[in-house]
């Protein structure tokens, strides 16, 4: 009903301002649920909060969170001679804070199934509903009981509803844009694609003006990224090569709880996103090639991977600057050291338990990760018509193509690189080329041999 706030914009002059709806509010994200037990105490705190917000009286007796939801239904029906509007923000977030813990999980996922039904239940007191949740889980039976519910994560028509277009950011925030590099601001929180018009991730863009538009992952930094790091300590997930993915509709439509899809993870949590879509010509099958939304996301996630690789801090290995100040200057002997430095920092006997240190793509994963997290534009698994080089690293004057080889001569990678002509798609980029082979024991679990030619 607050009409003055609409002044100037579309909905102003187009909208019934005299009816008004009782509004229910349910937000699951404070606070962290570890059992059924809190989840459920959250759930009744929850709803008799909107009761007193609404001077509604509740008049069962009994202590089910999801009857005493019900009863906030019909009862604020009744007093207001309304439909009740229901807002759920964060649906998942007892689910996700319990990745990981298989007995507790089912108990939230019973309890919670229960609360939600009585939406359905209750459809006849309700004049509409919008629900919000970082992921679609197919277990749950949430949806398939909500059957009048319209997903909108991939209507093209809402594809900007959740963040600032470049139109926006222009035209809105003009005023906070003097001496702002607009094609740098892209690159760090643009990118996120709901199958339209690319957007800005809105928190991070409002508070870059409010810290003085100062580069950092804010987002990030918020701590959202918790149920990814359980994931990855319970599981040993083989990390892919994020900007490679080609996925269906089936992997990103929902997921199983109990065997939770790391990509579909990282899709529906706004850590990958659309970087393209096909249909195929006689099956009509939709695919989805995905990427990293951005600068923020590549250095966070990458940073996240390689302290699950390591199974230690980032911030505690070896001279960031060192490492990208050698790249740049083609100093690759000061690199090598940077890197013998970096595996000698891991404590093995702490790993996950597997043996990831025997295979070569362990020690490419680490390094991809690493340098990743420094902002430096890297392709893993690099394909050309004749194979894919492991790593491709891109620096303002040059691009250095890397071969890895576990218990085998440095020399080997090198003569791959050229055998499977590894450097010549970029022959004519105009950078100085550079081709790297490097060689790691998996006894001594460190670079034992290195070796570097230029390319051409």
């Amino acid at each position: 009903g607050s009409k003055e706030m609409f002044e100037g914009l579309y909905a102003y002059d187009k909208w019934d301002w005299d009816t008004e709806y009782p509004v229910i509010k349910l937000s699951l994200g404070g606070g962290t649920v570890s059992n059924v037990e809190k989840l459920e105490e959250n759930l009744r705190d929850i709803v008799l909060d909107n009761a007193s917000r609404l001077d509604v009286t509740l008049t069962t007796e009994s202590n089910e969170p999801n009857l005493i939801f019900r009863d906030l239904i019909r009862k604020t029906n009744q007093k207001y001679k309304q439909l009740a509007v229901v807002l759920v923000d964060e649906y998942d977030k007892p689910l996700l804070d319990n990745i990981g813990n298989t007995e507790a999980l089912e108990e939230i996922q019973t309890s919670l199934r229960g609360f939600y039904s009585e939406i359905k239940n209750n459809d006849s007191h309700i004049k509409f509903g919008f629900i919000t949740g970082i992921s679609k889980f197919s277990q749950l039976s949430f949806f398939s009981d909500l059957n009048n519910l319209t997903d909108i994560t991939l209507d093209p028509a809402y594809a900007t509803i959740t963040g600032y277009t470049q139109h926006d950011l222009e035209e809105v925030f003009d005023e906070f844009l003097e001496g702002v590099d607009l094609d740098e601001m892209k690159k760090w929180y643009n990118g996120y694609n709901f199958l339209g018009t690319p957007v800005y991730n809105p928190f991070d863009v409002l508070t870059f003006f409010d810290q003085g538009n100062v580069y950092k992952n804010y987002w990030w930094n918020t701590g959202k990224q918790s149920f990814l790091a359980n994931m990855l300590k319970n599981k040993n997930y083989h990390l892919p090569n994020l900007e490679n993915i080609v996925v269906g509709s089936d992997i990103l439509d929902a997921f199983n709880i109990k065997e939770i899809n790391l990509i579909a993870l990282l899709w529906q949590s706004g850590y990958l996103t659309f970087d393209s879509v096909t249909q195929h010509s006689v099956t009509k099958e939709i695919s989805y090639k995905m990427k990293v939304p951005n600068l923020e996301i590549q250095a966070s996630l990458n940073l996240l991977f390689f302290n699950y690789l390591s199974n230690q801090s980032y911030a505690g290995t070896v001279d960031r600057t060192t490492m990208v100040d050698a790249l740049l200057n083609k100093e690759f002997d000061i690199f090598n050291n940077c890197i013998h430095t970096l595996f000698s920092s891991i404590v093995y006997d702490n790993h996950t338990g597997n043996n990831l240190s025997n295979f070569e793509g362990y020690y490419a994963s680490v390094i991809f990760a690493y340098i990743s997290a420094l902002g430096v534009p890297v392709i893993a698994e690099d394909h050309s018509n004749m194979g894919r080089a492991d790593m491709t690293m891109f620096l303002p004057n040059s691009i250095i193509v890397i071969e890895f080889k576990v218990d085998m001569p440095s020399e080997a990678a090198i003569e791959q690189i050229k055998t499977k002509k590894y450097c010549e798609k970029y022959a004519n980029d105009g950078r100085d080329i550079y081709m790297i082979g490097m060689s790691f024991d998996s006894t001594q679990k460190n670079i034992i041999d290195f070796d570097w030619q230029t390319f051409g």
